[in-house]
């Protein structure tokens, strides 16, 4: 899936730093963790994409700000059909995805599971390990792949998809 489209109508009203705790690397790797326990929730890939660039592009503050997933949740409403296509049970379920992560612990289905989680196993970027039990999916509640996302987050990782696909510098954060 091209994220670029996405992403650019993310970053034209993107009000944070694009190098901060909640932008761009942050979201690149919640999508390498997504996609790794995807390979094994069978969560749907195209769901997860989104929900990596969308659930915290509604972020105006760096710190507390409990609303920015049903505001991310709107977004992707209104991206819907201009940017990216879902048939109505993947948008839904992107719907509640960015809905509810800042605030639901836990869900029946395992695309939602596996956002949440890919985003939870970023914590590291801000101090925090994460913790099985804030975890969904077994395969995210693994000590190999906590230690794994924990230390890409720790050690602020920026994946290589970040220049190399999405064609954003953060060492120079152009405008969008």
């Amino acid at each position: 899936m091209d994220l670029r489209p996405i992403l650019s109508a993310v970053l034209d009203e993107y009000v944070l730093p694009l190098g901060g705790d909640h932008g761009v690397a942050h979201w690149a790797r919640v999508l390498e963790n997504g996609l790794r326990l995807a390979e094994e929730t069978g969560a749907n890939i195209e769901v997860v994409s989104l929900f990596a660039v969308l659930h915290d592009s509604r972020r105006i503050n760096e710190d507390t700000d409990p609303k920015h997933g049903p505001r991310a949740a709107e977004f992707a409403a209104k991206l819907r059909g201009r940017v990216f296509d879902l048939d109505d049970h993947e948008f839904r379920l992107l719907y509640r995805a960015c809905e509810g992560h800042t605030y639901q612990r836990d869900h029946p289905d395992v695309t939602i599971q596996t956002c949440w989680d890919s985003d939870r196993l970023d914590l590291g970027r801000v101090g925090i390990e994460p913790h099985p039990s804030r975890l969904c999916t077994d395969v995210a509640k693994r000590p190999e792949t906590i230690k794994w996302a924990d230390d890409r987050a720790g050690s602020g990782v920026v994946p290589a998809i970040v220049l190399d696909l999405w064609g954003i510098d953060l060492e120079s954060e152009p405008a969008w």
